[in-house]
């Protein structure tokens, strides 16, 4: 792994040249934090990266941060989001991919189901915009009892299946790992596109006007109430 303890300093130079491109080029300043990297990896106690980068954040505020984990040691840093949040729009992206806490077949997760869930709970009770994103979508055992817990401690839900959602139309990026073998292990009608279907249909019941689904959930586009 490579470090990059300069990304506060990187931030800061660069901060102004890249508000001004993006506001003239999209209207808007848009930080996703991040999308090849969690940002509360286990080396973040000793290194403090991203603490110090959202430091930078709130000297130089971007118009909107989406944070984005699969970890309930996002809460680390409660009251620089407090301010952050007074300063642009901030939403986070809990990943919980499945009620099971592991698949066979794959390494287990960074945290626990249950802690992803009391770590969104948190930052909600602190008057945080939460999204739990099902990212990938893995089987769910009991698919309306994961979306009730889910609709308590979020303000939406994105579901994004492989499919559709790895970047390439018949999800053949993610079908040259080893995702889809263990999902089939589990249930074979977890892989194709349908699957993606019956799950939504599931979340619309329980949380009408709340659910995303691929890449327009992450941009913030919810399906409408029908």
């Amino acid at each position: 792994m490579e470090v990059r303890t300069n990304a506060p300093e990187a931030y800061r130079s660069q901060y102004q040249k890249e508000r001004r491109w993006a506001r003239r080029a999209r209207g808007g300043f848009s930080i996703f934090l991040s999308s090849s990297t969690d940002p509360f990896l286990p080396q973040e106690k000793t290194f403090g990266i991203t603490g110090r980068l959202l430091e930078a954040m709130n000297e130089s505020p971007p118009d909107v941060l989406i944070i984005q984990t699969h970890t309930h040691l996002v809460n680390a840093y409660s009251d620089l989001y407090l301010q952050l949040a007074r300063q642009c729009e901030l939403r986070f992206h809990i990943s919980i991919e499945s009620d099971r806490d592991r698949l066979p077949g794959l390494p287990p997760p960074a945290s626990s189901v249950e802690k992803r869930f009391e770590a969104a709970a948190a930052l909600r009770a602190a008057g945080l915009r939460v999204v739990i994103t099902v990212s990938p979508l893995l089987p769910i055992s009991e698919p309306r009892g994961f979306f009730e817990r889910i609709a308590q401690v979020a303000d939406g839900v994105v579901i994004d299946h492989f499919i559709g959602g790895d970047g390439t139309p018949d999800g053949s990026r993610t079908k040259a790992t080893k995702l889809p073998a263990a999902m089939a292990r589990f249930d074979p009608q977890t892989t194709d596109d349908k699957y993606l279907e019956r799950t939504v249909r599931v979340a619309l019941e329980v949380m009408p006007g709340r659910v995303g689904v691929n890449v327009d959930g992450f941009a913030g586009r919810f399906l409408p109430v029908r």
